[in-house]
């Protein structure tokens, strides 16, 4: 392993680490030059915590020495997302009026990052208010794709997505209510795992009110990373108890071993959305890659695809309206403010009793889906029909929203139903990463990643990659 220390794993940084065969501070200042390299082409990393970072690295190689118990990540450098709150930092979320919001407390991902050892090294960027597909602000600016200037590193953890592609640092922390770890990653040609709800504990100590019930119900925190390896290790570390979040169960890891052959209902695509050819091939060649590893894939349709997508559109909708509505015509950017009205224009608004109506049919769909799972415990499909959008598209013209919107079905059942999902990268087109999406039943990670694990050795991650434009 000749290669510079940024160019690592997480677990390869990890073991080194342990085993006083690389410092900490070794690992973490080669990803601070490589920050230094690209980040200016890139703009991924938002806040540089350089000085806080080292001064970490070093303590951690005295823990080291001390023989001290250590963590999983212990001494690996992390990013975490400008959205959630990190002592002594930011938590802007993409916004001007935040940008003095410092946060007196960590969250509980950060918090259960720091306790497993990792280097918080840099904050990524988002868009205002993590609601776009697209990452840039007029706090931060534009992040753009280390594959092409001209199209989107996803949304919104599009900071992680790019910075980890890149090399900056081998994982990164996003959030995922929509599609934003799981698209990021699918732009970028990488891994992005959206775990369970109640899997890793969810919680703001700057927030000023409780989230509404379906956003508190569908939002998440998870790791991006360019293996399957330090996927599961972004996903042990992020995991651990914390009593802020009521939601949050105590599930090991790794579940009962399945009946073999386990089954795999493959999915082509969802009614009435059209693939892109590059697409369909390469949920195609994903179910002959599980095949060929004794995979049992059957081509049967999940049960109320759109259904369960409407219903997501249906609730978030109303819930956004209501909840950030008047904060994104107050405090939003040009971009937020067309996004937003395009995305939640035409869900019909709800009274009272139709809320109550729309929480209800969700236990119906996951009654549904949890019986289905029984029998097929993995679901391989599309994570968007079309390959990365082109920048800014969301705010042409409604009817590019509406594009958007159709493309990203996929992405929407997934956290109506709280289950958990993963990007696999699975092709390219045109220059561009395409990844495919797997469905796995409730606290059931770990058999997401044994499949994806199954793709990664058909087809890896690119590795890092140097930004193929100029700056």
């Amino acid at each position: 392993m000749n290669e510079p220390l940024w160019r690592w794993s997480a677990t390869d940084l990890a073991h080194a680490i342990r085993t006083r065969r690389i410092s900490s501070r070794e690992a973490t200042a080669s990803c601070l030059e490589r920050v230094a390299e690209v980040n200016p082409r890139l703009n991924a990393i938002v806040e540089v915590l350089h000085d806080s970072a080292l001064a970490a690295a070093d303590a951690a190689d005295r823990a080291v020495a001390r023989g001290d118990a250590l963590g999983v990540l212990h001494g690996v450098p992390v990013t975490t997302k400008v959205n959630v709150d990190q002592r002594g930092c930011a938590t802007t979320n993409g916004l001007v009026a935040l940008r003095d919001a410092i946060a007196s407390d960590d969250s509980p991902v950060v918090a259960n990052l720091r306790r497993a050892g990792a280097v918080i090294f840099g904050r990524t960027n988002t868009p205002a208010f993590s609601f776009r597909w697209f990452t840039d602000n007029d706090l931060h600016g534009r992040t753009l794709n280390p594959w092409s200037r001209d199209h989107t590193p996803g949304g919104s953890s599009g900071g992680a997505s790019s910075a980890v592609a890149s090399g900056m640092g081998p994982i990164a922390h996003g959030n995922d209510i929509a599609g934003s770890v799981r698209y990021p990653a699918y732009c970028t040609g990488i891994y992005g795992l959206r775990p369970s709800v109640g899997r890793i504990p969810n919680f703001n100590p700057s927030a000023t009110e409780e989230r509404p019930p379906g956003m508190a119900m569908m939002s998440v925190q998870g790791p991006l990373a360019r293996t399957v390896a330090d996927v599961r290790l972004g996903l042990q570390a992020m995991s651990a108890a914390d009593l802020r979040d009521p939601a949050w169960v105590p599930v090991p890891l790794q579940g009962p071993p399945l009946p073999r052959p386990i089954r795999v209902a493959y999915s082509a695509g969802m009614p009435g959305v059209t693939l892109h050819p590059a697409v369909a091939e390469a949920v195609e060649r994903a179910a002959r890659w599980l095949s060929d590893a004794g995979y049992q894939v059957e081509a049967v349709e999940p049960p109320d695809l759109v259904e369960a997508a409407s219903l997501w559109s249906l609730i978030a909708d109303n819930e956004a309206r209501l909840a950030m509505g008047p904060l994104v015509e107050r405090l939003g950017d040009d971009a937020i403010k067309v996004a937003f009205h395009a995305m939640t224009r035409h869900s019909p608004v709800l009274d009272a009793e139709g809320y109550f109506r729309a929480i209800a049919r969700r236990t119906t769909l996951i009654r549904r889906w949890n019986a289905f799972l029984q029998d097929y415990p993995l679901v391989l499909g599309p994570l968007s029909a079309e390959p990365p959008f082109a920048w800014g598209l969301d705010v042409e013209s409604p009817e590019s929203m509406d594009r958007i919107l159709r493309a990203q079905l996929p992405q929407f059942s997934v956290p109506l139903l709280g289950l958990p999902a993963l990007c696999a990268p699975a092709g390219s087109v045109d220059g561009l990463p395409i990844g495919v999406q797997l469905i796995g039943a409730r606290f059931r990670e770990d058999t997401l990643l044994d499949a994806a694990e199954v793709l990664e050795a058909r087809h890896p991650c690119a590795g890092p990659i140097d930004p193929v434009f100029a700056a």
